[in-house]
């Protein structure tokens, strides 16, 4: 097989869901078992790990980073042997740490995605190794093209990155349930108020990906003087809003070297 996933959990399901989309010739595993559902949606093959470690050229790594160790151990001879494609997604583990539970040096690529990949709306920032081949790496990014934006970035930022785009799905529904709930609060059905408030933040960023004016000035541009907007926005601040949203990706950041130890 082309790929495979070992592990195959929110993250590891949208990329395979988003993956089937340029190639069939994918197989996964897992541990629950909940994964074969995605193969038969996705006309994938659902596996184990050692199969995946013997016959597959390129293996996504889907599992939790304190269970990574322990994993690669279990089916290391096959890939000290072999020496497939490894694509990590695991919070906080580097590539040297990849290598180090493998035993050998072999190509790594390092990436951190987001839920939304599943719909080909991801985030995901990449890093790799001097032993990923270019015309791997471009066949790869070619595959990886229906998952969304897929970004090169140095290894030494995929934490803080991840901390925004990896943790920010979280934070965007919150955001989306809290001003949904403003509007129920004001007598707006709340079917309609969730939907008014997705609609709302999908309109807003898309402005800003069309236009890349700083947000300060879109922000500009809903603002009267004297208006409801200013008033809104005022008690927003007054409640730490700024603060509250900087300090979040700050301590996601933090955990996630905690991590890596």
């Amino acid at each position: 097989m082309k790929y495979g996933f070992i592990g195959c959990g929110n993250m590891g399901g949208a990329i395979a869901r988003a993956l089937s989309r340029s190639t069939t010739d994918i197989a996964v595993a897992d541990r629950s078992g909940k994964a074969k559902a995605l193969a038969a949606e996705c006309g994938i093959v659902y596996s184990d790990n050692a199969s995946i470690a013997a016959g597959c050229d390129r293996i996504f790594l889907g599992v939790k980073p304190h269970m990574m160790k322990d994993m690669l151990a279990a089916i290391q001879p096959a890939l000290a042997r072999r020496k497939p494609l490894l694509i990590t997604m695991a919070a906080g583990l580097e590539i040297r740490q990849i290598e180090e539970f493998v035993g050998v040096r072999l190509p790594v690529i390092r990436i951190m995605p987001n839920t939304p990949t599943a719909i080909g709306k991801g985030v995901i920032q990449y890093c790799c190794n001097d032993l990923v081949e270019a015309e791997v790496l471009g066949d790869w990014l070619a595959d990886m093209a229906p998952c969304g934006l897929v970004d090169a970035l140095e290894e030494r930022l995929i934490d803080a990155a991840s901390a925004l785009s990896g943790s920010g799905p979280a934070y965007m529904y919150v955001f989306l349930e809290a001003l949904a709930d403003g509007a129920v609060a004001c007598g707006v059905p709340r079917a309609k108020a969730y939907e008014y408030a997705a609609m709302t933040m999908i309109g807003s960023a898309e402005l800003y990906l069309q236009t890349r004016q700083h947000p300060g000035a879109l922000k500009d541009a809903v603002c009267s003087p004297g208006g409801s907007t200013i008033a809104g926005l005022r008690a927003m601040e007054a409640k730490g809003f700024r603060s509250a949203a900087m300090e979040g990706v700050i301590a996601t950041y933090q955990r996630n070297k905690e991590l890596g130890k």
